[in-house]
Formats: C-alpha cells, sequence, structure tokens
C-alpha cells in the first residue's frame, strides 16, 4: 500500500466521521423545521469550506517543501494526538462512546422548543445551526485537505477523498432518514487518530531532516507502530477502569 492510497484513506476516514456528525445536526433540524432554511445553511457553509481550500491550497504551494512538512508535520501530530487521545479513553471505558442516537435526539428536541417563523419566512433557526453544523465539522475537513494535498502535491486527490466521503454518508443519510447509528464511529476516530499521528510524525521527521529507511514506504512501519502502541495503551488502560455508559459527548 503507498502512501498515495494511504493519504486517500485518511482523509476518506476522516471526512467520513466528520460527515455524520454534520449530517445528524441537519437531519434533526430538517425533519423538525423543514429543509427549506436548512439546505440553504448547509449550502451556504459548503461554499464556505470550498473557498477556504480554494485559498489556502495554492498559498501553501508558495512554502518550501520542507519548511511545510516541519509546520504540516507539528500541526498534524497534535491534531492526531487529540484525537487518538479520545480514541483511547473512549475504547479503555474512561470517555462515554459517542452515540449519534443520543445527538439526533438531543438536536431534535433543541429544534421543535425554538421559535418558528412566519410560514413565508426564512427560518434563521435552522439556517444557523445547520450552517454552524456543516461549518465547524467542515473546518476540519478542510484543514486535513490543505495539509495532506499540499504536503504531498495532491490537493486534487485530497478534497476528492473528502467529497466522495461527504457523498456516501449523505446518501446513507437521506436513505435511512435518521443517525447513522451502525457507523463504527468510535473505531473510525481511533483509525483516523493513528493515521494523522502517523503522517505527523513522518512529514515532522522528514521536515527536520530524517531519511527514512525505504523512503515513503516508512509511512507503513510509523502506521503500524502508532496503531500497536495505541491498542496496547487502550489494553493497559481498559483493565484498570470498567466500560461507562455510551453517551452523545
Amino acid at each position: 500500500m503507498s502512501a498515495t492510497v494511504i493519504l486517500f484513506l485518511a482523509v476518506f476516514a476522516a471526512s467520513a466521521v466528520e460527515a455524520v456528525e454534520a449530517l445528524t445536526i441537519v437531519l434533526a433540524v430538517g425533519v423538525v423545521r423543514g429543509w427549506r432554511s436548512t439546505l440553504i445553511g448547509v449550502g451556504a457553509a459548503s461554499a464556505a469550506l470550498a473557498a477556504i481550500v480554494a485559498a489556502l491550497g495554492p498559498a501553501l504551494a508558495h512554502v518550501p517543501i520542507s519548511t511545510l512538512r516541519l509546520i504540516v508535520g507539528a500541526l498534524l501530530l497534535a491534531f492526531g494526538l487529540q484525537w487518538l487521545r479520545k480514541a483511547v479513553l473512549r475504547a479503555s471505558g474512561y470517555l462515554p462512546l459517542h452515540d449519534e442516537a443520543v445527538a439526533f435526539e438531543r438536536e431534535r428536541a433543541e429544534a421543535g422548543v425554538a421559535a418558528h417563523p412566519p410560514s413565508a419566512s426564512m427560518d434563521w433557526y435552522s439556517f444557523t445551526v445547520a450552517f454552524k453544523g456543516v461549518l465547524l465539522e467542515g473546518l476540519e475537513v478542510a484543514f486535513i485537505v490543505v495539509t495532506f494535498g499540499s504536503t504531498q502535491g495532491h490537493l486534487g486527490l485530497a478534497a476528492a477523498a473528502a467529497a466522495a466521503a461527504a457523498v456516501l454518508v449523505v446518501l446513507v443519510g437521506v436513505i435511512v432518514r435518521g443517525p447513522l447509528q451502525r457507523v463504527p464511529e468510535n473505531s473510525l476516530k481511533f483509525g483516523v487518530g493513528v493515521l494523522l499521528t502517523s503522517f505527523g510524525v513522518f512529514w515532522g521527521g522528514e521536515g527536520a531532516g530524517v531519511e527514512w529507511p525505504g523512503s515513503d514506504a516508512a509511512i507503513l512501519a510509523v502506521v503500524a507502530f502508532v496503531a500497536l502502541f495505541s491498542l496496547a495503551l487502550t489494553r493497559v488502560a481498559r483493565r484498570r477502569r470498567p466500560a461507562l455508559t455510551p453517551a452523545a459527548g
């Protein structure tokens, strides 16, 4: 498996996780309050995210590749460790598992009690909640797309992976018309945390002047080491604390 394939899978998995969370919010608001204002909010947030990727991607192309990889490696390492830390804590029982069904019901309840506008007016509650949900979840995707794509010179591939994940999640969401409860989101977050951390170590090392044995193929060894170490931490932590009940957080 080449570094390009791993890049695609990392962006796809991270985008799928964020898309599930954004879709949960959009579905809850749309089902309760209607789709017109909700979809306008989704469209506005999507346009803003596309503009961010289009602006930052070419700009980063002018940064020297060694400097770019050092900076991006450090950012990805910090970002990936945050995902991985929460995933390990959830898997070991120190944090409750994320439950999209609970999140869906919470969002639906909040949408139901909010004041409704006249029928001919824009529902600014629906617009704002949908816009905020898609934008906030999408910003993490935009960051991953820009950093992965710019560092490897595959911005188009990274953007395509994110778009494919979003389309797949939306299609499934439209079919089931509810939270994607069967998506193994916590396992996906664990895997994404491993991949982001591994790329952070790999690119940060390259930027600092490390010559990895086997060149790009060394990323496979880094991924394997991070994954095994994280699983070992999870197993040790699980023995010391019983699992908690699932929650929306």
